[in-house]
Order: C-alpha cells, then structure tokens, then sequence
C-alpha cells in the first residue's frame, strides 16, 4: 500500500514508463453517492445510501420570509461594505422544488442554467436568474426491453428511483444522470428548452453513484461508478462500453477525471476512504492508496487546473479537508474549521484560485487556499447540516439545498451583476421588448421591503445574506414580468420591424452608459507587450482570414490573394503540450506531397474584388474556403478539393458551422444570412440585417458569421453592427452599433463565449463581454504596433484561441499575424476589480 505523501511521484513515474512501452510496442495511433455507505452500507441491488439533500433536518431559524435585494430605481441596494466582493454572499434567488433535490450543476456556458435532479427521479433545467423552470421531466425507463432482469426484478420490488448525480459535458452539449436503480440516461442539449433524449445506459448493478463526463483524444465519454465496485467508461455517440475498471474493494463514491500534462487520467475513491487513480484502458489501477483518515472522499482542482484539494468524513464523523503538493507528492496543508462530529460527508467546491467553501454545521464556510485558519462563514439560513452545495464555472453562484425542497442560489457582486445583466442576454431579450429597461428578477414568493435591519448580533466572521434596508420599497420600482419560455420561440418570430428598432435603441442606450459599473481598460504601453517575428514563404498578401484549428496547436491564415497559410506549434521540451503559446514560435507547415499552398478558385473573380471566409469542421480534417462566390471543400491531410457549392447571389463574406444543429451559416456582402442542412446542402432560411438610418452601411460592405459555444446562437459581425442571433428562426436577440462613425473589421467570441475580441479599422482591439456586448477593454496600436512606421497598417483579421479564453490572434494589412494573452497566466482582459491586465503578444510575420 503506497502511502498518500508519495501518490503524485509514483503515479507520474508509473505514467512515463507506461507510455514510453506503449509507444515502443504500438508505433501508431460525486459526491452524490449515499453517505450511509460510508458507515457499512452492504452491497445490493438498489442502493442503500443517503445522497445529500435527503430526510434535510435544518436548524437555523432564519425564515424564508426575509428580503432577498433591495431595489430602487432599477440599482441593487444594500450592497455590504466587505473587502471579500468575489465571495457568492448574497442571496439573489430561492427555487422551489417539487420533492426533495439531490443533485445540482449550472451549464458550462449559460452559467444562470440550473439543472436540478430531484429525490423521485425528476430533473428540472432553471434559469436562476428569473426563478423560472425552463423545462422539467419526470422519471422513466425510455426502454424497459432492453434492460437487465436484475434492474427489472429492482424495479418490481421498490419502483422509487431516486437521482444521485447530475451533471453537464464540459461544452454543455450534454447532460447525464446518474440514478440510485442501475441506470444513466444521456440527453444532447441544444439550447434552452431543446433537450432530446440520446442514450440510456443499464450501467451497474445497483446505485450509480457518480458519473462525469471527459474527452480524451477529442472522444466524448461518460465515466459511471456504482455499488457493485465498478467503473465503466462509456462512449456518448454510440453508448458502446469502451473501459471497465476493477480494483475498488467498496462501492465507488465519486469521479475525477483531470488532464495534466497532455495524459488523462482519473481518480476515483471509494466508501472505505480508498483511493485509486487510472489511465483510460482495462489493466486495472496504477495508484492505490489511502484517503486522509480513511474518509469517504471527493477530490477537485482549483479553476486553473494548478492545484489538488480533497474533503471526505471518516466513520467516526471526523473531516479533512487537505490541499496536496503535487510536486513534492505530499499534503501541503490542512485546513482547519470543520465539524469534528459530522453526521455525513462534507460537500465542498473550489472557488475559482482562491477560495475553498464546504457546507457544514448548517452554513457554507470559506477558506483562502493560501490559509489553513478558516477566513469566514456564510450563513444563507435553512440549511441541513451538510448540504449539498455547487458554484457555477466563474465562481460567482452558489447553488446550495435547503429545507422544504428549496435551493438558494448566492452570488458575489459580479454575479449580481451577471443576473442583471442577463436579462437582456440571449433569453431574456426577445420578451416583449416594449415595455421599460428589465430589472433583477426577485422571487415571487418573497418580501422585496418591510424587513426592518439586519441582526445586530450577528458575528462580525459571519457573511449574512444581504437584505433590504428598512422602510417601505419604492414606489417607483417597476413590476417585473417573467417571460414564457413555452413561448420563446413565438416571440422570436412576431418580434416586428417597429419592436426591433425600439430593442435596438435600448441595446444602444445600455451600451453608452458609463455610470462606472465598470470602467475600460486601456493597454497603452509598448512595455506592456512583447512579441516575435516569423518569416513566411513569401506568398501571401494582407491577412484576410485567420483561425485557430480545433485542436488550439495551429493557426490557419487566408490572405487576399486567395493563398492559405498554416502555422503550427511544435511539440519539444519548451512546449510541452504543443499549443499555442506566445513563449515558442511556430513554423510553416503544408504536407510534403504537396508543392504549393491551398489555394482557392477565383473564377468569375479577381482578388482585389473577393471577399475571403472559411469555416473548418470540428475535426480539423475539411476546410470551407470561398474568396469570391465559389465555396471549395479542402481535404485538410492532402489540400486537395473535395467539391464546391453554390447558392449566393452575391459574394460570399462569412460562414460557420452548428455542430450540433447540423446547419451551416453563410453571410453575404448584402448582409443576407443563409442558413444551410449539411445532409442536403440545402438552403433553410435566409434574413436580412436591419440597420439604423445614422449607420447605413457602405455597398459591398462584409458580414461575417461564428457559432456561439451553446451552437445555438452565432455572432453576426458588420463593419456597422455587432449582433447576436438565434439559428433556428433567425432572430436577432442582441446587438451593439457604434458610437460614432468607427468602422469594425472583424471580430469573433473567445473559446468559452463570454467574450468578444473585435479589431478597428483605427487599429485599436476592443474587447467586450459576450452577455451584454459592453466594451470592457481597449488595446491600443502603440502598444502593439511600436516599431518603425508601416502606413496605414492596421488588424484585419481576428482569431480566438479554441482552448485558452484570453488568448486571440490578429491579422494584419501588411501580413503579419499578432497573437495575444494576458502577462501572467490565469489573468483576464479586464478584472473584477477593474484593474488592468496587462499582455503578451507574439508577431507573426510573413514576408
């Protein structure tokens, strides 16, 4: 039995001589399990065990009655003076819950989408921020045929299916539920209430206790743990078992698969306070050791993937929670503050790289990784000794289960304002846009005013819920409508001419509000900057074009004269994972049965007149490219075309590819939008961009298209507009225009979709935030462009890095490419605290 202190060396020792053999012989290509199991559950059929939020008992006398925000005139009131902003301290919404939850996780992109599986097999999609359910489903087998005699014989003597785990695919274009009988079912998600059933999956036999979902070699999987011992890995498409992995001598109680190093691997422990750890193949564990004091343990990293905590309850009701050194492979501290008489497993969650909170003795208590004293609690009222808690991926709310089948959702400052904000987001905005600016949603259920001060007793190391001040509310805070989403899609349709323009006008007026929510950045210094030239073929023009590959190891250029460029990151000692990264330079690549570079069809068309666009598939293996009318599908191994499509009147400017809808998106220089089947290639629909009268666009002027992270929504970029627009019906559900008469050459989201990075014919770099298309940052041409003059060189192409959020990528008029991050790793354009990020950059030459 190894001892912990020495797990992380002989796991990455064992890794290394594993890989160099296989490479050698081959040469070619939860914490919802129950916690009465910890105390001796014997195995069975159904499972015994206890999942939080079960048979709550809670305490505290805080009532439900209590405000939850002040509001006058549309502001959030009360906000409490506390140095600690970035930690979820008020309560922004209390759900009601039909029976008892067990299970919480907010969607990786939508990040106010709650799902919820309940005590009686329901599961529940809520947007948090309007306090509706967009969508429930009640419990039952999609197949009883194809099920085992076990499960059925189950189900025959106790039909009571509870849900032990919820959870969402790190893209958010699936869920999965775990449940306490047998089985997983699958669902593909593809935006608001579009859910289809995809697969259900006679897992184990018993409980399933945890399920998460991993993408090793860009394959989608579904890893499940159960009473019988058992881990199994799934394939999402196909539902084929692709792994079965025996060791654990006790019920698996929770899943982390991780990535560090280019090598996936997962953790799993079990109720007997083991841990082990696997690589994705059937020869059992590499790494067997124990949990501190044998507790029934989860483990999970910090936001930045850079550090290791674990939490567990032993038998005897004693916790730990422990940050391990992953270097040196021991316990690097434990943090102190927890129950020493705990009656079930502590819940806990990373917040982002700061902070740690796990639910215990009724409050959800806070600590800074940094600090093993305990830095402060929260009491958000009613809750159970031990609830199960969830932060969304920012760290700005917390779901966490109180008594009466509630949940209460916490949110930090940001995250008020990320409610508020997303009012207008892709959702909210095509609700009756006549009626005046949206306000935060506050709970139907509870007291807006009339709730007198806060308790003047209480602890000054205690975060209480912020509340209202006292006295009546005002009278001028309008009604807050909640919207249908059974009529989302109507109201998309019927939103006419007149409508628009007033949304407009709205989005407009928003946009020039600088009341100091948040103040621009501007990166002004050419000391704030660094970057490094790389000589081309020779062959390429102005950078028309420029995109990441999916596998973020390459950037792909199209220049105006029709030629394409890829450069690619090696892989050697100073990049060890071979992405993209400002710290190596990348070389020039094209296949060696190839002697010319890919090249588009310019018939009926000259390069001073096309319009170049292209679109890779999500595998990296075909490239759609038009520079004028013409669209050619490159093999992306060989450069050879693979066939050309036709359908535009006009020249073609933009497209973009809807995995999951199986659409294609195309633009046009006369701001037409198309919509085209990919089985087919047939056209679905088509639209046509609305302009202002102040903004009319010069003829021939580009419209470029890209898909949002949920592939439900896309960004519609013009030289006069910024806009957000449904693909199903084509509508426009958000839109930001210029102040004045600046023209925009291009733009695109960040990988995560939170942001959009646009480039300026003037040559400054504006980054806005994708909710509500506020301009956040600035970067200005001295601080990119600080050498010797070039004329009028200025961005016209702009690239998101598909893995890394921060990082994007412009072309520029005289063929250099620049590609930019922030200094310091795990920084962001623009901070809450509004303070400036400073960049790197790479230049990117081809001369």
């Amino acid at each position: 039995m190894y001892s912990f202190c020495t797990f992380n060396n002989v796991f990455l020792t064992f890794i290394a001589t594993y890989l160099v053999a296989t490479t050698l012989d081959n040469m070619r290509d939860s914490n919802t399990m129950s916690q009465n199991s910890l105390l001796g559950a014997e195995y069975g059929v159904a499972s015994t065990v206890l999942h939080p939020g079960r048979n709550h008992s809670p305490e505290s006398s805080v009532s439900d009655d209590l405000p939850i925000i002040s509001m006058n005139n549309g502001m959030l009131q009360n906000f409490e003076p506390d140095s600690h902003t970035d930690l979820p301290k008020t309560v922004a919404q209390i759900l009601n819950e039909s029976s008892s939850p067990m299970s919480m996780d907010f969607h990786p992109v939508q990040q106010t989408f709650l799902l919820v599986g309940t005590d009686i097999g329901d599961i529940g999609l809520w947007d948090v921020n309007l306090g509706v359910k967009m969508l429930s489903r009640n419990f039952t087998v999609w197949n009883i045929g194809a099920c085992s005699t076990m499960f059925k014989t189950a189900m025959m003597k106790d039909p009571c299916m509870s849900v032990n785990r919820i959870a969402w695919s790190p893209n958010g274009s699936f869920f999965g539920i775990a449940y306490s009988k047998h089985i997983v079912q699958l669902y593909s998600y593809h935006g608001v209430t579009d859910v289809q059933q995809k697969l259900e999956i006679d897992a184990h036999v018993g409980g399933v206790n945890d399920l998460a979902f991993a993408t090793p070699s860009k394959q989608q999987l579904v890893i499940t743990g159960g009473d019988d011992k058992l881990i199994k890995v799934w394939d999402v498409i196909t539902g084929v078992q692709m792994h079965n992995l025996e060791g654990h001598e006790a019920p698996v109680y929770s899943l982390c698969p991780h990535c560090k190093d280019g090598i996936h691997f997962i953790f799993s422990t079990s109720v007997d306070g083991k841990i082990k750890a696997w690589l994705y193949d059937n020869m059992g564990a590499r790494v067997h050791i124990d949990a501190p004091g044998l507790a029934c343990t989860t483990i999970a990293y910090s936001a930045d993937n850079k550090r290791l905590f674990s939490c567990g309850t032993n038998k005897n009701g004693e916790s730990f929670l422990v940050e391990w050194n992953e270097s040196e492979g021991d316990a690097k501290r434990t943090y102190q503050g927890l129950c020493e008489n705990s009656s079930a497993v502590v819940q806990f969650s990373p917040i982002k790289e700061k902070f740690l909170a796990a639910a215990d003795d009724h409050v959800i208590k806070i600590w800074d990784m940094d600090r093993v004293e305990q830095l402060t609690i929260i009491d958000a009222g009613d809750l159970p000794a031990n609830p199960h808690i969830r932060l969304n991926k920012d760290g700005t709310l917390l779901a966490v289960i109180a008594s009466e089948n509630k949940i209460k959702i916490l949110a930090t400052a940001y995250g008020l304002q990320l409610l508020n904000a997303s009012v207008t987001g892709f959702v909210n905005s095509s609700s009756d846009v006549s009626d005046g600016p949206r306000k935060h949603i506050i709970n139907p259920s509870s007291s807006v005013a009339n709730s007198g001060e806060a308790d003047a007793h209480v602890p000054t190391h205690v975060i209480s819920p912020s509340v209202a001040n006292s006295g009546e509310a005002d009278s001028h805070v309008p009604t807050v409508k909640k919207m249908s989403y059974a009529n989302l899609s109507a109201s998309l349709q019927n939103c006419d001419e007149e409508r628009i323009k007033d949304a407009k006008q709205k989005i407009i007026d928003n946009a020039n509000n600088k009341s100091g929510v948040c103040k621009i950045i501007q990166i002004s210094m050419p000391s704030q900057c660094k970057s490094l030239q790389l000589n081309g073929c020779g062959e390429a023009d102005k950078i028309s074009r420029l995109i990441y590959t999916n596998a973020g190891n390459a950037i792909l250029a199209l220049a105006s004269n029709a030629t394409h460029l890829l450069w690619k990151w090696p892989q050697n000692d100073l990049n060890l994972s071979g992405k993209a990264t400002t710290d190596v330079p990348p070389q020039l690549w094209q296949p060696r049965s190839c002697s010319r570079m890919m090249t588009n069809d310019l018939t009926d068309s000259t390069p001073d007149e096309a319009v170049p666009c292209f679109a890779l598939s999500k595998n990296d293996s075909y490239l759609l490219s038009a520079s004028g009318g013409i669209i050619s599908l490159f093999n992306m191994l060989t450069f050879k075309v693979k066939s050309k499509l036709k359908g535009h009147s006009g020249r073609v400017t933009g497209l973009a590819f809807s995995t999951a809808m199986d659409l294609l998106v195309s633009s046009g220089e006369d701001a037409q939008i198309f919509t085209w089947n990919l089985g087919g290639w047939g056209k679905c629909k088509s639209k046509q961009l609305q302009f202002t009268d102040e903004r009319i666009p010069v003829r021939g002027s580009n419209t470029m298209v890209q898909f949002h992270q949920d592939q439900v929504h896309f960004l519609v970029v013009h030289e006069t507009q910024l806009s957000i627009y449904e693909a199903k019906e084509l509508g426009c559900v958000q839109q930001w225009i210029p102040e004045d008469s600046t023209r925009i050459s291009q733009a695109t989201l960040s990988c995560d979709s939170q942001m959009v990075f646009a480039c300026f014919i003037g040559g400054i770099v504006s980054i806005f935030g994708a909710s509500d298309l506020q301009l956040k940052c600035q970067i200005l041409p001295i601080s990119y462009l600080p050498y010797t003059p070039r004329g009028n060189v200025h961005p016209h192409a702009v690239a998101a890095n598909p893995h890394k959020p921060t990082q994007f990528a412009v072309g520029l008029t005289d063929g250099a490419v620049i590609v930019f991050e922030p200094q310091e790793p795990g920084n962001s354009w623009y901070l809450a605290e509004y303070e400036p990020a400073t960049a790197s950059s790479c230049l990117l030459q081809d001369d």
